[in-house]
Formats: structure tokens, C-alpha cells, sequence
């Protein structure tokens, strides 16, 4: 079975950046929306931000002006550009991709850790 492959977390000071990853560890066909969720200690899984294979983007509110997510429609990638990191954006990061059929797809999380 397919399984997303997340990369590129770790621990980085305030004010730091990071850059994730994600591909799957096979074809998948016709992704649609591609996205990044997040997991803090004792927290629910949030959303962070989408991508649509057109482009549109969202973002949750507390990431809009420093997280930038983009998709390589051709390798099936997503990333997610991490600025301006703050100590409250510590958590699991989770890649998710959704097929037009409804298929959903998700790895299995990078720790991301920013130190004041």
C-alpha cells in the first residue's frame, strides 16, 4: 500500500526556518488536494494548509505571511516553506493527499521543535 513519506523536520530556534516534505513511496494518480496537518502534545490535529492541484492555496491563520505550501504536480510533492518559526508552532507535522475518487493518503508525521 502507498504511504506518504514526510521529511525535513527538526529542532530550530525562534525565529528559525525549516522546510518539509512529502512524496509517497508510490504512484499515486489523480491528487487533488494536497495539505499539511500538525499535532501538538496534548492537542487536537489541525489543519495548517492546503494546496489544490490548480494551485489555490489555504492557510490556518495563525501560519498566513510565514508558511508557504507548494506542490511538484509532476513528482507528486508537496512542501512547506516554515518561516519565522515560533515555540507554539512545535508539533507533529502529517503530509495528507487526497485523490479525486476520495481516496485519502497520510504519513506518518515529523517532529518539529522550536526552542525559544
Amino acid at each position: 500500500q502507498v504511504q506518504l513519506v514526510e521529511s525535513g523536520g527538526g529542532l530550530v530556534q525562534a525565529g528559525g526556518s525549516l522546510r518539509l516534505s512529502c512524496a509517497p513511496s508510490g504512484i499515486i494518480f489523480s491528487t487533488d488536494v494536497m495539505g499539511w496537518y500538525r499535532q501538538a502534545p496534548g492537542k487536537q490535529r489541525e489543519l495548517v494548509a492546503t494546496i489544490t492541484r490548480g494551485g489555490s492555496t489555504n492557510y490556518e491563520d495563525s501560519v498566513k505571511g510565514r508558511f508557504t505550501i507548494t506542490r511538484n504536480n509532476g513528482k507528486n510533492t508537496v512542501y512547506l516553506q516554515m518561516n519565522s518559526l515560533k515555540p507554539e508552532d512545535t508539533a507533529v507535522y502529517y503530509c495528507n493527499m487526497i485523490r479525486s475518487t476520495g481516496t485519502q493518503y497520510w504519513g506518518k508525521g515529523t517532529l518539529v521543535t522550536v526552542s525559544s
